[in-house]
């Protein structure tokens, strides 16, 4: 289900919160899944159990996963929510960007900006 590819520039960390991300938001790992422990998961894919350790804490703090104690790590019923909240959010940016006049390539460029924490409002000094 997770692999890591070593090659990559993304830190392992964030390519494992970034595919359990993925599979939650997409429905594939349903409300209430349980997740491998942090040491289970980390022995599986070869990386510190810190490194997992930190991806499930950011998971947990995106509300997508949470821990309940001895009955393990789980996925969140609000995690699955998460997919319908970006949608409602992309579909008023829209029609915002449409009363502001912006063409699809200006707003798509904002949002590229704003998902990669740079943007062409910061490099054109506004």
């Amino acid at each position: 289900m997770i692999s890591i590819d070593p090659a990559s520039p993304v830190p392992p960390y964030e390519q494992v919160r970034s595919q359990f991300a993925r599979a939650i938001t997409d429905r594939d790992l349903a409300a209430g899944t349980r997740l491998p422990t942090v040491r289970a998961l980390a022995a599986d894919l070869g990386l510190a159990v810190n490194t997992v350790a930190r991806a499930y804490r950011e998971l947990e703090e995106a509300g997508l996963i949470e821990t309940r104690g001895r009955a393990g790590t789980v996925v969140s019923a609000a995690g699955q929510r998460g997919r319908e909240r970006v949608l409602r959010a992309a579909r008023s940016y829209a029609a915002t960007a449409r009363d502001q006049g912006l063409t699809s390539d200006e707003a798509l460029d904002i949002v590229r900006a704003a998902l990669t924490d740079t943007g062409p409002l910061a490099t054109r000094g506004q």
